[in-house]
Formats: C-alpha cells, structure tokens, sequence
C-alpha cells in the first residue's frame, strides 16, 4: 500500500505513515522471519535536479526546442534524486533502508522504479494517472480536460507489462543482479500524443487543458528512463507500445462498463 504523489501532497501525515512506517514495519519482519521483499519505488524518486531533467529545463528556459524521448538521454539507475514530494522522499526511503537490511542483514530485497502505470482500474490519485482519465473520460464523454500541459512528457507502462516484468525481476537469481533497485519503463509519452492515440479508435474524441498543482510535481520527474541495466541483467522487455495499450485499455474499460450495467 503507498499513498501516491498527488494525494501525498493533499495529506503528507498519512504518505509518511504509510509508505515511510510501513515498509520499516515489513522489513523488520523480513528480518526476523527471514522473508524476501519487494518494494515498488517510482519515477518520483527524482527531483528538480536530477541532471536529464535540469538539461530539459534549461533548454526549454533558453527558448530552444525541447528534446523529443527519441533524442534525450534517459535518466540511468545511479544519479541525483533529491525529490521533492512526501511520496518521492518516501520512495528514496524504501530504497536506501531496503538496501541497508540487505548489506546489514541479509535480507532478500528488491525493487522497482515504476513509471506511470497504465491499467484499467479507478485512479489512485498519482500525478500519471491522467492517462487512465482520459481513457475513461473517451469512453464517457468524448472529451478530457487534462490537468497537465500537452507537452508534459512522461515514462510510462501499461500493466500486463508491469506485471510480467516484475515477476521475472522476482524469478531472476540473485547472483544475476548487479543492483537491489531498477529502472523499469516501456516508452514516454505526452498528454498531445495520448490525444492522437485514442482518437485513432474514437476519432471525435477531444482533449483540453487545465493546469493544476500535479504539473509541477511532473515537471520534476524525469521525461524518459533509462532501464538498460534491467535489460541487460535479467533481459526485461516490453511488449506494448502507445497504440498498442490504448486499444487494450479502451477494450478492457468497455468490458467493465458493461459488466456494471448487467
């Protein structure tokens, strides 16, 4: 259970109690009981001066074009984090206590770096999550007033992926690892791009713009990961790209619309 990054700035008591007591909680029984743990920590593990970020911000500041996700260098698994949100900071928690019960006491932990996470569920309240509104509002209404800028680019992953890859991450042997915490992404997109991808399958969907807090907490993340060691270590890979997951996600909401109405 974790309070996410939205919702932790609404209420920081509760992201500190959760995500900060709770994972000391579950790997003090990992230690007494001998338990292997994972622990997800997210994109929001970086900050305002991670380095790709402050490159992207100053191109941006300098009136130049900003990189696209093919052209810029994704953020690696070791660099400046320094979040600035209670989630973020509880993130960088989970993985610097995670990897001290595993130097200190033996503890089998692992984590992951998660993008956004795209499924067909209820949003939490995560700053990505805008995604899975649109999806839903496309479906609802033909239209979506995005609490993000149309240029905001973002990692993110749908799902059935998310889940295949952790399991193999779960399965691989630890002597194949070469770090306790992974990036882990599929591709970035922006809210413009989502856009032109669901209009694709309902071609008279719009999308508008109505910037709230959430934009200066994605304006601190990283705009592409770089998961290169997973990759390498234990041979991650996704199968879904943008149009490839807006037409699972557009067909599996429809089923649960229609499951709801019988």
């Amino acid at each position: 259970a974790s309070v996410l990054s939205g919702a932790g700035e609404l209420n920081p008591k509760a992201a500190m109690n959760i995500n900060i007591q709770g994972l000391y909680n579950m790997l003090e029984l990992a230690r007494i009981h001998d338990l292997r743990i994972f622990a997800p920590s997210s994109i929001a593990a970086f900050g305002p001066t991670t380095p790709q970020i402050a490159k992207h911000l100053q191109r941006v500041k300098n009136g130049e074009r900003a990189l696209t996700a093919e052209e810029e260098e994704g953020v690696p698994d070791l660099t400046i984090q320094r979040p600035t949100t209670i989630y973020g900071i509880s993130k960088v928690y989970v993985e610097m206590l995670g990897e001290y019960y595993h130097h200190r006491f033996g503890v089998d932990f692992r984590s992951l770096r998660y993008p956004g996470i795209i499924s067909a569920a209820e949003p939490g309240g995560g700053t990505t999550d805008y995604a899975v509104y649109a999806y839903l509002a496309a479906l609802r209404e033909k239209k979506y007033s995005c609490f993000l800028k149309e240029d905001s680019l973002l990692p993110m992953m749908y799902m059935a992926d998310c889940i295949r890859g952790t399991v193999q991450f779960l399965e691989t042997p630890n002597e194949k690892l070469s770090r306790r915490t992974y990036n882990m992404t599929a591709f970035s997109f922006t809210p413009a791009e989502l856009a032109v991808s669901i209009k694709k399958y309902i071609p008279d969907f719009e999308m508008s713009y109505q910037i709230d807090f959430r934009q200066a907490i994605a304006d601190s993340w990283p705009r592409v990961f770089d998961d290169s060691c997973a990759r390498r270590d234990w041979l991650w890979h996704h199968e879904f790209d943008l149009d490839a997951m807006t037409r699972a996600m557009l067909l599996e909401l429809k089923k649960l619309a229609e499951s709801t109405r019988k």
